[in-house]
Order: structure tokens, then C-alpha cells, then sequence
């Protein structure tokens, strides 16, 4: 079933029964999907790079952003409108055609990666059946946005940062589809949907996080690399490479690259709810619910409480891993290159190996526990 298809139906049958042509109505629908992903994606950034700010603060003993608006909420926003405002800076010897298109490549596959994250059992953009393939396919493009944008920069630094991008995520793609091969393994679908109602039959007992303890560390650590994040920021390490492949950046073309790598952290953050941690179900079956509270499974309100339960839960998770990440940030130190790639090659790709192969043998001998 494309839930997708079932929220444009409803969408056009309410708007037809206002007298509006089911023509007008479906023009209407469909950039709706698109502007919704774009502005929840756009607010979950600024939330992110606010608690950014308060959680380093916290790490290093200090108050962080206070005084603009109540506790600093609105230093993001001006963060945003700075870059907005800023002269557009393009190097004289730069290739003007790559210069534009990198941060643009850099973007784009993040957030159409949105496409498949269910924030509830009816409340996914579309159901794709090779959901999670899709986003690894995806996540691949970004690295030739960054290769290109340090190639065109005519810069030496910009074009280590960008060579340096393009093997960090070569080196973690890798352990990151053994992992989620693993979990689509499991769950017979390679549907976000699907995974997560796999996982809800019998609440926090049945997150994947259980069954599969070696993948979700190989995720989220390939997941951190990703999304170039410490102590994985090779590609822009500002003592070695001032900022790597953004060095000649200003302006929104800056902004591209500061909203991608955010909107990619939560993302990621998003996916290993999704994966591993159940998704929208909560930790208590909703069979044992409405057995509390005394009403039916099919109560209107029980399945209003559910959903606004489940939105609830997936954003928590979400955000729970994005604190990981910022603490990770100011506890871990930043490793050498050649210390990434053999952790990406050396270690993390034979123990997804292996992971995968436990996986297959564990199904094959017992099917009930492991999705047989």
C-alpha cells in the first residue's frame, strides 16, 4: 500500500467537496508534499544548530546564545538571514558552472532522501518498496557535489577537503549498506514502513537494536563519517585544511553546504530511529494501552493518541541521537586520515561482513526471532 496515495485521495476529496475541480484540487496537491518535507526539514536545522550551540556550551561550562530571543532561539534564524545577505563570492580562476552546481548536488539528494522517512504509520511522503536501497543511492551523489565544488574552487586546500570527501564516503558507504542489508534482511522489505511495523508487534522488546547491536554500531559510526562529523571532519578540518572544500565559499552557496550537513545529521539521526529503534512505535504495545485505559484498538481517539504518540517518539529518538552526535563532538578527538580509512576498510567493512553472514545464519535457524 503507497501512503502517499491514500493521503492525495483524502487531500482532494475534501478539497472536490469545496466545490474545486479534482483537476485544480490534484494541481494543488502536488507541490504540497515537497513544501511540507522542505519546511520541516528547513525547522528541524535550525533546532539542531541551536542545541548545537546550548549542548557545546553545556560540554564546556559556558551559557551559550541567551539573549536573542528567549534563550537564544532566534540565533539560527539570524544565522540564516546573515548568509541570505551576504555578497555572493566567486574566485576569479574558479570554474563559475562546477562552483554553482557543487553545493546544489550537495543539497538536493539529502533532502529528497526525506521522501521515505515515516513519521507514522500514515504519515510518509511515499512508501517506496526499496526505500532504504533508494537512500543509499542518493547518499552517493553528495560526494561528487564535493569533489566538484573543491575542484572548481582553483584552490589547493579546497581540492584535498573535496578528495578527502570523496574517499571518506566511498570507505563508509560500504559498512553503512552491509548494515542496512542486515536489517532489510531481518525484516523481509527494504520499506521504512515496513521495517518499522516489523519492529512494534511487542514494543521496546522488538527494536532491531536487540537483534542487530553490531549493525547499529557500524551504522551509526559509517552514519557520523557520512555526515562528516567529529571526529570524522576530514574533509574540512580547519587546522589542516582551513575549511577544506568550502574554504572559497560565501554567501547562500556557503549556506548549501552549512544547511546540507545539518539537514544530513538529522536525517541520519531519523533513519537509525527508523531502523533500529522501532520508529514511530512506542516502547509499550498499543494492544497493552487500550487494555489500560479500557477502550477498543479501533477507538477513533485511541488512534488519534497513537499518531500524535508516534510523531512524538520518532522525533524524540531522532533528536536523542543528535545530542550523541554534538556530545561525541567536544569528548572524541579528531582521528588522522589514514586512521579513518583503515577504521572504514580494515575494520568496519569485515565486521559488516560478518555481521551480514551471523544475520543470514541466525534467520536460517531461528526464523520466529529473526524474521523468517
Amino acid at each position: 500500500m503507497d501512503v502517499g496515495i491514500d493521503l492525495e485521495g483524502s487531500f482532494i476529496q475534501s478539497v472536490t467537496d469545496l466545490g474545486v475541480p479534482a483537476g485544480a484540487a490534484k494541481a494543488i496537491w502536488m507541490p504540497l508534499p515537497m513544501i511540507l518535507m522542505l519546511i520541516g526539514a528547513t525547522v528541524g536545522v535550525l533546532v539542531t544548530t541551536w542545541l548545537e550551540r546550548k549542548i557545546s556550551a553545556a560540554a564546556q561550562q559556558r551559557i551559550g546564545p541567551e539573549y536573542m530571543g528567549p534563550f537564544g532561539l532566534l540565533v539560527p534564524v539570524a544565522d540564516g538571514l546573515k548568509l541570505v545577505f551576504k555578497e555572493d563570492v566567486v574566485p576569479a580562476k574558479a570554474d563559475p558552472l562546477l562552483f554553482t552546481l557543487g553545493p546544489i548536488l550537495v543539497v538536493i539528494p539529502v533532502f529528497l532522501s526525506y521522501l521515505i522517512v515515516p513519521f507514522g504509520q500514515n504519515l510518509a511522503i511515499a512508501n517506496v518498496g526499496t526505500g532504504v536501497f533508494l537512500w543509499i543511492a542518493l547518499s552517493s551523489v553528495q560526494p561528487i557535489g564535493l569533489l566538484m565544488s573543491g575542484y572548481a574552487s582553483n584552490n589547493k586546500y579546497s581540492l584535498l577537503g573535496g578528495l578527502r570527501a570523496a574517499a571518506q564516503s566511498i570507505s563508509y558507504e560500504i559498512p553503512l549498506a552491509l548494515a542496512v542489508l542486515a536489517i532489510a534482511m531481518m525484516s523481509n522489505s527494504l520499506s521504512t514502513i515496513d521495517i518499522v511495523e516489523q519492529q512494534s508487534e511487542y514494543g521496546l522488546l522488538g527494536w532491531n537494536v536487540w537483534r542487530q547491536p553490531i549493525g547499529f554500531i557500524i551504522f551509526w559510526i559509517a552514519a557520523l563519517a557520512e555526515c562528516e562529523r567529529l571526529p570524522f571532519d576530514l574533509p574540512e578540518a580547519e587546522e589542516e585544511l582551513v575549511a577544506g572544500y568550502q574554504t572559497e565559499y560565501a554567501g547562500m552557496k556557503f549556506g548549501l553546504f552549512y544547511l546540507g550537513s545539518y539537514v544530513n545529521l538529522v536525517l541520519s539521526a531519523l533513519l537509525v530511529a527508523v531502523l533500529y529503534l522501532g520508529g514511530w512505535s512506542l516502547p509499550i504495545p498499543i494492544s497493552m494501552v487500550a487494555g489500560w485505559l479500557g477502550v477498543s484498538e479501533t477507538s477513533p481517539w485511541l488512534e488519534i493518541i497513537d499518531a500524535s504518540l508516534g510523531i512524538t517518539m520518532t522525533i524524540l529518538k531522532a533528536y536523542f541521537l543528535v545530542f550523541l552526535a554534538i556530545l561525541l563532538r567536544w569528548t572524541v578527538p579528531r582521528v588522522r586520515i589514514d586512521q579513518l580509512l583503515d577504521l572504514g576498510w580494515k575494520f568496519l567493512l569485515p565486521v559488516a561482513l560478518v555481521n551480514l553472514l551471523l544475520t543470514a545464519a541466525l534467520k536460517l535457524a531461528f526464523p520466529i526471532a529473526f524474521g523468517g
